[in-house]
């Protein structure tokens, strides 16, 4: 199944619980978008793509409950629980991406053709969003592709496979896209503390997949690089600024910091509905503080003195000058970022052969 789907008969989004691969594959509904929230917040559901799509059901289900007729107690009722899911997690712009989209479609149809027409078309566009980024996803892998080169051995941070979006990935969408093509590719697999994505999420989908890999942790990443044991660095985003700055899971930055010491290209992978082209750089980007307990404990066993303080920003910020290029739906963008940032997201997705 995709990493979540819509029930339309229980009026459910149904979840793969992120929290408990890899050892259980449980599912978890979710009938209010209280309980989205709480999904998107606990990570049972996570990767920028992912929660956008998530949180467009969640407002999909808060216009099935309304039980007024009345357009404008609707429309108020969808901008209240908006406001609630975007204050999920705050850094990654692609909840506030869908939900924006989600919430012109209600104006328009119920203004227009009222409460009922505006639920079916919130239904219509919350599919749509989804199927959108599955498709992006594809093309991100046939851009990506021409960027690893055969027997490549490429390193990953974090989780940006089918389980950061709908389907198929982003940064290993273009990993897949490579194994199906024969490339012969190797990962190393970055752990990913706090929360272990690397570990316990794409060695996971990798296995899955039949892609041979390498788990490692996250300190041993120089030391593979140093000895010409990597060919190019492979993440996703959370955020993109429009000057090409680049917000991902923390460690993302030091990783790009050591591609560039080594001379080894640093690729980001992500849709154009990361981008955020409001933002002028990096430094504007919120960066979301989660629970030291995350830092402190490894699956509910706490590892660190009790009473020790640990600091947790889920993201760091990587500089656009150390960004070789983005592997979007509508291209490859290279330097200078701001200009090929703005012409993509203001293109129309190109027809692939």
């Amino acid at each position: 199944m995709r990493t979540l789907e819509f029930d339309e008969l229980q009026r459910a989004l149904i979840l793969i619980d992120q929290t408990r691969l890899p050892h259980h594959t449980e599912l978890v509904s979710c009938r209010t978008p209280e309980q989205v929230a709480h999904a998107i917040r606990t990570m049972q559901v996570r990767g920028a793509p992912a929660i956008g799509v998530a949180a467009a059901f969640g407002l999909l289900l808060a216009a099935l409950a309304h039980p007024s007729n009345d357009p404008r107690a609707f429309l108020d009722d969808l901008e209240r629980t908006a406001a609630m899911l975007r204050q999920t997690r705050p850094t990654a712009v692609n909840v506030h991406w869908a939900l924006d989209r989600m919430l012109a479609q209600a104006r328009v149809a119920a203004e227009e053709d009222g409460v009922e027409a505006a639920r079916s078309a919130l239904m219509l566009r919350a599919h749509e969003l989804a199927d959108q980024d599955v498709d992006a996803n594809r093309r991100m892998g046939a851009f990506g592709l021409d960027l690893v080169p055969s027997g490549a051995n490429i390193l990953t941070h974090c989780n940006a496979g089918a389980l950061a979006t709908v389907d198929y990935g982003t940064a290993l969408g273009v990993v897949r896209a490579a194994h199906e093509a024969g490339r012969g590719v190797h990962v190393y697999v970055d752990e990913t503390r706090p929360f272990l994505q690397g570990a316990r999420l794409t060695a996971w989908e990798l296995q899955r997949l039949g892609v041979p890999m390498t788990l490692i942790t996250d300190s041993m990443a120089g030391h593979f690089m140093s000895r010409g044991k990597v060919d190019l660095v492979l993440v996703g985003a959370d955020r993109v600024a429009a000057n090409g700055d680049v917000a991902n899971k923390i460690g993302t930055y030091s990783l790009a910091v050591l591609a560039r010491e080594n001379g080894i290209p640093f690729y980001v992978a992500a849709p154009t509905s990361t981008i955020d082209l409001s933002l002028k750089s990096g430094v504007e980007i919120p960066i979301e503080e989660r629970s030291s307990s995350e830092v402190a404990e490894v699956s509910g066993v706490r590892i660190a003195p009790e009473g020790v303080h640990a600091a947790h920003p889920a993201f760091d910020v990587t500089p656009a000058r150390l960004v070789t290029a983005i592997i979007t739906e509508r291209g490859v963008l290279r330097p200078p970022l701001q200009e090929s940032l703005a012409q993509a997201v203001h293109a129309e997705p190109p027809v692939l052969a």
